[in-house]
C-alpha cells in the first residue's frame, strides 16, 4: 500500500502535542517508511528570515510552517503545479498538481507556473511499518488530499475542514471537542 499524496488526519485519540489535530501530507511512502509535512502548523516566523528570495511568492500567511519534528534546521518547499504538463525546472511532482521545489532554484524563474508555495521547517518521518501500525492503532485517518489543502488561507481550520468534507460518520469527527472532559 503506497500512501504518497494522501493526507493523514490525526484522530482525537492522538494526544501527542506534536501531532494533536495535525493534517499531514505524505510526500513519500513505501516499504522503507514514510515522509510527510504537517500542513496546519504555521510558525511566527516569516519565510524571509530563512529564504528571503521566496518571501514575495509564498502563499498567505507568508509564514514558515513546522513540517514536523525531524530536521527542523532543513526546509522543504511545497508547490502547486497546475495542469499535467512537464515538471517545471527545479520541481518534482509528488501527486497530481502537488510538487516539491528545490529551494535553491531562483523563484523568479518558476513562480509564473505555480499556483501556491509553502515552506516547511522539518518534516514528519516514519520507519518501515511504523505508519501502518499507527494507522491500525487508530492514530490516523487516511483521506484523499485536495490540491488546495497545502495552501489554505486559514491553516488552523484545516483539521475540521478536511474531516467535514468526508462522507458518513467521519464527517462528524470534525465536531469532536478539543477537550472531551470539558464537554
Amino acid at each position: 500500500m503506497n500512501l504518497t499524496g494522501q493526507l493523514l488526519v490525526a484522530t482525537p485519540s492522538l494526544r501527542d502535542p506534536t501531532f494533536h489535530r495535525a493534517v499531514v501530507l505524505l510526500l513519500d511512502h513505501g516499504a522503507d517508511g514514510g515522509l510527510g509535512v504537517v500542513l496546519n502548523r504555521p510558525l511566527e516566523v516569516d519565510v524571509e528570515a530563512v529564504l528571503p528570495p521566496w518571501q514575495p511568492w509564498v502563499t498567505a500567511p507568508g509564514r514558515l510552517f513546522q513540517g514536523g519534528p525531524v530536521s527542523l534546521d532543513s526546509a522543504l518547499g511545497l508547490v502547486g503545479v497546475p495542469g499535467d504538463g512537464p515538471e517545471p525546472t527545479g520541481v518534482r511532482r509528488i501527486n497530481g498538481s502537488l510538487g516539491l521545489v528545490d529551494l535553491d532554484t531562483d523563484p523568479v524563474d518558476i513562480v509564473s507556473v505555480l499556483s501556491g508555495v509553502r515552506v516547511f521547517a522539518g518534516y514528519a518521518g516514519w520507519s518501515a511499518g511504523q505508519l501502518e501500525r499507527e494507522i491500525e492503532e487508530g492514530s490516523w485517518y487516511v483521506v484523499d488530499a485536495e490540491p488546495r489543502d497545502p495552501f489554505v488561507d486559514e491553516p488552523e481550520l484545516l483539521w475540521r475542514t478536511v474531516l467535514r468534507r468526508q462522507v458518513g460518520e467521519l464527517a462528524f469527527v470534525a465536531t469532536f471537542p478539543d477537550d472531551p472532559d470539558l464537554n
